[in-house]
């Protein structure tokens, strides 16, 4: 039987290499994407990375074994960390309004409503599956765009954030957590892992896409 990991990304193979293909990632590598684009990135993944937080706070709380407990804990920790260093450090030479003075935009909005209903409501293994996506995704895009970096200054260092191989490191870990508990899981619960990973997945190529159409409320 494959491991949990093997079946989730499985199912995601289709969305990560339209999240490859994707203008935004694209215009990072080449350093054509417009600065507006990405300080809206910046600033939606902000107020994303609270709440996502908050989300592996819970998993946390739900986790099996201490060392999980530790790990979710201290990666709820490095995000609100993450989000106070480095996008402080992207706001310092993008200028304009402040994140936090920001609107919370649709996408936004509704990927990170998913993220924590689904750490509420679900099991562990339900909320290690939502939040999954986010580490490995943005791992595998680091490495891939690591590889082509970015004649621009400012995209080369949101680039080399994720394609470091401490983030590796983190990611590693955290896929060996889920398929750990992966070997304990029924038929059932395998459905519904790879149901909530494919969502977040389509969320992450989301907002990206919001990002780059730079969305924002239609009324």
């Amino acid at each position: 039987m494959r491991s949990l990991s093997e079946e989730l990304w499985a199912s995601a193979e289709s969305t990560y290499a339209s999240i490859l293909g994707h203008p935004f990632l694209q215009g990072l590598t080449d350093g054509t994407l417009p600065r507006d684009a990405f300080r809206h990135f910046v600033v939606q993944d902000s107020h994303y990375l609270r709440d996502y937080a908050r989300a592996l706070a819970v998993c946390a709380a739900k986790a099996p074994t201490e060392d999980d407990v530790r790990s979710f804990a201290d990666d709820a920790v490095g995000a609100i960390a993450a989000e106070q260093e480095m996008h402080a450090g992207f706001m310092a030479e993008l200028g304009g309004e402040r994140p936090e003075d920001a609107v919370v935009l649709p996408t936004t909005r509704a990927y990170t409503s998913y993220l924590l209903a689904t750490v509420h409501g679900g099991s562990f293994t339900d909320g290690l599956a939502a939040v999954l996506p986010c580490y490995w995704i943005y791992a595998r895009v680091g490495t891939e765009l690591l590889a082509k970096s970015s004649p621009d200054p400012l995209y080369a260092r949101w680039i080399a954030a994720y394609g470091d191989e401490a983030f590796q490191s983190v990611v590693r870990r955290v896929l060996g957590i889920a398929d750990r508990v992966g070997q304990d899981c029924s038929p059932a619960q395998r459905r519904g892992a790879v149901e909530h990973f494919t969502t977040t997945a389509r969320y992450e190529w989301m907002f990206w896409d919001a990002a780059w159409r730079k969305e924002s409320w239609p009324v």
